[in-house]
Order: C-alpha cells, then sequence, then structure tokens
C-alpha cells in the first residue's frame, strides 16, 4: 500500500485558487482511521446481473496487494485507474460477480498488459487512467461491456446529472478486506468550479469530475478505478480517482477522471471506441 499523498503546495507566488483547502487522496491511499465510515458510504447493495460492467481488480506486488474496481469496455479491454496498476506486478480480474469473490469468470494477467496513461501524475493526480488487456471473455447477462461517449469535437460538463458510482470499497475505513458484495449509489455531479473550491484548480482540472457526497455517501477504499455512469443513460463518464484525505464521509466531493477526455487516449491504446 502506497503511503497518503501529501501535498506541500507551498510556493510564495503561487495563487490561492491553485491551492487545496483539503488534500485530495486516491481512495486506495486512505488511512485506517476507525471514525470513518467506508465502501460506497451508506450505499445501496447490487442484484446480480445489475452492473455487468463491473469487475473487480485483485493486484499483486512485491509489496503487497490491493483492491481496485474496472469497467469492461471491449471483451478483451478493462478500463481502471492508472494509481491501481501503478507498482503492480500482475492482476486477477473477476468478471461478473456480486459477491465479490463468486465471480462468474476471472483471468489473471502480467504487469506487461498494463497500458498506465504516460503522463500519470501521483502528486497532482493528473491522467489517473490505464488499460489492462484480458484474453476474451464472452457477453452474457452477468458480464458485458459498458458504453463510452461517443467522439465529438465537445461534450457536456455533466453538472447537475445524475450518475452511478458502484464498487466493492471497504465497510470501514479500518476494516482489513473490502466489501463482500457490490455497492452503489447514485450521486449528483457538481461543476469543475465548485470542485476547485475544494481542491484547488491544479487538482480539479477540466479533465476531472466530480460529485456531492451529502449524507456521509461517497466512494472510497477499494471503490478507486471503478466506474461512473450516467444515470440516464448507463454511458460511462469517470473512472473514481481520488477523495478527500479528511474521510469518505467528510462531505467534501469525490473526484473522477472526466473518460471524454481521454477517448483518443482509450481509442490509440485499445482500438475500442463507441
Amino acid at each position: 500500500m502506497k503511503v497518503l499523498v501529501v501535498f506541500a503546495l507551498a510556493l510564495a507566488t503561487a495563487s490561492a485558487s491553485l491551492l487545496p483547502k483539503e488534500a485530495p487522496v486516491h481512495p486506495r491511499d486512505l488511512p485506517a482511521v476507525p471514525s470513518i465510515q467506508g465502501r460506497i458510504t451508506n450505499g445501496k447493495t447490487a442484484v446480480e446481473g445489475e452492473f455487468p460492467y463491473q469487475v473487480g481488480l485483485s493486484f499483486a506486488s512485491t509489496s503487497g496487494s490491493w483492491w481496485c474496481g474496472g469497467s469492461i469496455i471491449d471483451n478483451q479491454w478493462v478500463l481502471t485507474a492508472a494509481h491501481c496498476t501503478s507498482g503492480a506486478s500482475a492482476v486477477t480480474v473477476y468478471y461478473g460477480a456480486t459477491v465479490r469473490t463468486n465471480a462468474k469468470v476471472t483471468h489473471t494477467v502480467a504487469s506487461s498488459n498494463f497500458i498506465q496513461h504516460a503522463s500519470y501524475n501521483s502528486v497532482v493526480l493528473r491522467n489517473d487512467i490505464s488499460l489492462i488487456k484480458t484474453p476474451s471473455v464472452a457477453f452474457t447477462t452477468y458480464i458485458n461491456k459498458v458504453a463510452l461517449p461517443a467522439i465529438a469535437s465537445s461534450y457536456s460538463t455533466y453538472a447537475g446529472e445524475k450518475a452511478i458510482a458502484s464498487g466493492w470499497g471497504k465497510t470501514s475505513d479500518a476494516a482489513s478486506t473490502v466489501a463482500e458484495t457490490l455497492q452503489y449509489e447514485t450521486f449528483d455531479v457538481v461543476s469543475v468550479a465548485t470542485c476547485q473550491n475544494t481542491y484547488g484548480t491544479l487538482i480539479a482540472t477540466s479533465k476531472v469530475i466530480c460529485i456531492a457526497t451529502p449524507n456521509k455517501t461517497s466512494t472510497c477504499n477499494g471503490d478507486s478505478g471503478g466506474p461512473l455512469v450516467l444515470a440516464s443513460s448507463k454511458v460511462l463518464i469517470g473512472v473514481t480517482s481520488f477523495v478527500s484525505s479528511a474521510g469518505c464521509e467528510s462531505g467534501a466531493p469525490a473526484g473522477f477522471t472526466r473518460v471524454t477526455s481521454y477517448l483518443d487516449w482509450i481509442k490509440d491504446n485499445s482500438g475500442v471506441e463507441k
């Protein structure tokens, strides 16, 4: 497990808008704090087949292992976060699972099958996106791809729209394992400006989508890399990237890598497009 990302943006000449009021952190890197509730905090439990595009990802490395989420975008491709693939030597992909350990299919692939964004920056959480190439998997009721947005000259900000996040994040930050059953919740997308009020402009760029997290409901440990889809169309718009280091229940916005900003990158590296 990587150390908590701590931001020391103390340049005297920096604009106040650059500086975060709260430090963002990848959900994977949140410390164990018994008083903070985890998973998609206070979310709902999914039923079998409700999120066929969701996969569980169990990463292995010489220094330990960790759990993330991901999205099926093609028979041989999974989209996840760069902070999930970073430092890993291999991953086991769990397809069609609602109970995390009861997958319909599993595949294990080495890191040579990872395409991590070459400009991923763990300090300012920039370009937090990766692809994983897998053996081909047959689509069924329980295993299927999620739709990507169409490549276009311009895109909606999605601010004010409803979006659904899902994952097997921990049931508490102090828990030793992630949740056993897939969780989800519907959130309101907020503007980039609203997100910048918390995290500053260095973190909350136009390549980020943020959601409001009222009532102690948010993404958390173990949800990293998982999907954010529009509630109306189930189109994939975000990859779970960061929350406040104050905790999942802090009420601060949660951040996602904006998929529309990386459609060309996805197409160039995997051949996959809408």
